[in-house]
């Protein structure tokens, strides 16, 4: 992608960076487009993007006893994708298109490998990666919360 495009119009993720991280992210990057209904990623596949999306929804969900739970809804401005950066590399989550959604996929293999010999570019992706991962665990609790809720008020029902 064009260096230029992050600069006049930073994505939230990539805002204050400098121009040479900047640079390095625009070299491995593409702009995507998912159709309502897709699936970008799947849950345990090998994790080697990064996305930002710019337009549209993207649903995190998960699967437990056959059903799927949606854990997040992630929306224009934000970033969607951690696991690339820690080991195995590999998704925690199914990422499906809710609605028609632009996002800019960043492909991470060549930017792990620049974070072990560029400490500063390092720590400003891992500064930025921890907020997703911070939202996403708030998210999760929440969504936790409200599931005990919903069980407890099955349970005076159940007993009866």
């Amino acid at each position: 992608m064009n260096i230029d495009q992050f600069i006049h119009n930073p994505h939230p993720f990539l805002a204050g960076m400098t121009r040479a991280h900047l640079q390095l992210i625009a070299e491995n990057a593409a702009e995507s487009h998912f159709a309502a209904g897709d699936l970008i990623f799947r849950e345990g596949e090998s994790a080697d993007r990064l996305y930002l999306v710019q337009i549209g929804e993207v649903a995190l969900q998960t699967h437990s006893a056959g059903r799927s739970t949606t854990v997040q809804i992630i929306a224009d401005g934000e970033a969607l994708g951690w696991s690339w950066l820690f080991p195995p590399h590999r998704w925690l989550f199914d990422a499906r298109a809710q609605q028609d959604t632009d996002a800019i996929s960043i492909y991470v293999p060549g930017l792990r490998e620049r974070i072990e010999i560029d400490p500063a570019f390092g720590f400003e992706l891992m500064k930025r990666v921890a907020q997703v991962v911070v939202h996403r665990l708030q998210a999760t609790r929440l969504k936790f919360v409200q599931s005990q809720k919903a069980l407890s008020h099955l349970a005076p029902a159940i007993g009866t």
